[in-house]
């Protein structure tokens, strides 16, 4: 069973989240995974999370705009890591790897349904993390 932020409203299926996005015609969707205890050698490579990119984009059907950005920063060890941002015609897919905690904080979203449950899965599998929170978050005003 999965956790999700208790910043957040009730964890919907995939099936759920898409009918709301759908029969509520809200303009966005965004899905926040938190990810624990994640394979420490994967995190701290900028190439397998360029990758991870690129995959996670084929794997929810959005089409990328331009190549991923990855760089590493951060001028104390609870912030040191590497970043991405990767956008997306429908908008973007962004993360942040801390390293010296092995956690990654990854957000997806897009104007166009993608299954919240399915991409957090997705990203708890890529990083082998032991430990996941996700949240599903409608966005519109």
């Amino acid at each position: 069973m999965y956790s999700m932020s208790p910043y957040s409203g009730p964890l919907l299926t995939d099936e759920e989240s898409i009918r709301k996005y759908g029969d509520e015609n809200h303009w966005g969707l965004h899905v926040a995974v938190d990810l624990g205890g994640c394979d420490h050698q994967k995190i701290c490579d900028g190439d397998y999370i360029r990758q991870f990119a690129i995959d996670l984009a084929d794997h929810i059907r959005m089409k990328r705009f331009g190549d991923p950005v990855v760089v590493r920063f951060g001028a104390e060890p609870k912030v040191e890591g590497y970043s991405l941002v990767q956008l997306i015609e429908t908008s973007c897919i962004a993360g942040h790897f801390a390293e010296d905690t092995d956690r990654a904080f990854i957000d997806v979203f897009s104007c166009r349904e993608f299954p919240p449950e399915a991409t957090a899965e997705y990203c708890k599998e890529y990083f082998g993390a032991e430990r996941m929170q996700y949240a599903t978050l409608f966005r519109d005003i």
